[in-house]
């Protein structure tokens, strides 16, 4: 027979509000919702933490860093994607896309190579195995200023749950890196280049954009067509830019740099995601605009962890507080991603839904995440 899980006497983020009541998880799925402080004999009393759906994470280099804990150190795959895995868990994250880099430069010091492909055939094994804790997507992160990108996307099939393709452009000089200082300061520690090195590189750069970034833009809105995947933009600076995007169909813009380029996706429909450290911290990490300045104009939709995994619940609370509207906050680690990619069995708390589920406590305005349920199984 199956045994209900019932929890109970918590605060119940719902679409709108917050309510005082229960959850019961049947066979994965919430069964039923209740109010009131009552807690049922065999229920697990929540003394009054929060109930919230599982957080969904749209954009998150975690798992490179997985892979690569330090430049130029590989690590195994496999352990890398379990180790992932159970950090996100860890963190409330029970939907994850995980962004992997396609496009590459083979060749030079500051080079990267292709991993893409590899590192998605053994975490689609793990997942066909039964052996991940939460559910995991695939984002293309479809690097247009690179030497390779159109034949790695082509490695790619409907079949393997590519659910995001960003288009990216980190040509020196714009978008992300527009402050050259800062890209400087940037890729020459990472990369441990001099400054003749540095100046090599941003020229090569340049050329491979000027050669090939066009036919690259292209191969990535076709392949994204190809995969049935929600097409992203990646650090839209101007209106300019975001006409573009809206021209290609760009669903969602990851952290557009200005506020002129955020207002022109409001303007054109486009779902805006900021992210979640830049909120935490108070400011972007590349001199770009603040998280917080667009959530004080009403031009912020989504958050990511990017690569602070630990963000994600403390931004949508933060949010929350910054608001005064606790259930708006979460929406946008929650509602708002699940619905701007299309999944519909998640992201709130309902009858029927996946019973992805996270308790946490506020302490002193910081989220502390105590359990997680992922269909239904506490998976921390």
């Amino acid at each position: 027979m199956t045994q209900d899980t019932t929890l109970a006497n918590a605060r119940l983020v719902l679409g709108t509000e917050v309510v005082t009541g229960h959850l019961v998880l049947r066979d994965g799925k919430i069964a039923e919702i209740g109010t009131g402080a009552a807690v049922p004999r065999g229920a697990l009393d929540c003394g009054g933490d929060y109930l919230i759906p599982g957080l969904i994470e749209l954009h998150t280099d975690n798992l490179e860093r997985h892979i690569s804990p330090r430049p130029k150190v590989p690590w195994p795959h496999g352990p890398a994607i379990l180790a992932h895995d159970r950090e996100l868990a860890g963190c409330g994250i029970t939907t994850v896309f995980d962004a992997l880099r396609v496009g590459s430069i083979p060749s030079g010091k500051a080079r990267y190579k292709k991993y893409a492909r590899a590192l998605a055939t053994e975490l689609l094994d793990l997942r066909a195995r039964d052996v991940l804790k939460i559910s995991h997507f695939l984002h293309l992160r479809a690097e247009i200023c690179s030497e390779t990108l159109a034949d790695e996307l082509t490695e790619f099939t409907p079949e393997d749950r590519v659910g995001i393709v960003s288009l990216m452009d980190h040509t020196p000089g714009q978008r992300q890196f527009r402050d050259m200082d800062k890209m400087k300061a940037y890729v020459m520690g990472k990369n441990s280049l001099n400054d003749a090195e540095f100046e090599e590189h941003v020229a090569r750069l340049r050329g491979v954009q000027a050669r090939l970034g066009a036919a690259h833009e292209a191969a990535g809105v076709a392949a994204c067509r190809r995969l049935g995947a929600v097409l992203a933009s990646h650090d839209d600076t101007t209106a300019d830019q975001v006409t573009t995007s809206a021209g290609h169909g760009v669903a969602v813009a990851e952290f557009p740099t200005t506020v002129e380029a955020a207002e022109a996706c409001r303007a054109s429909g486009i779902a805006i995601i900021m992210g979640a450290p830049n909120l935490v911290r108070g400011g972007s990490h590349s001199g770009n605009v603040a998280a917080r300045d667009l959530a004080e104009r009403d031009l912020l939709d989504i958050l990511s962890s990017d690569y602070v995994p630990a963000a994600l619940l403390m931004s949508g609370v933060q949010l929350g507080l910054l608001w005064g509207d606790m259930a708006r906050g979460i929406a946008t680690v929650t509602a708002n991603p699940a619905q701007h990619v299309g999944l519909t069995d998640r992201g709130r708390l309902a009858p029927g839904l996946r019973a992805d589920i996270v308790r946490f406590a506020d302490l002193d305005g910081v989220a502390v995440a105590r359990q997680v349920w992922s269909r239904g199984v506490q998976v921390a």
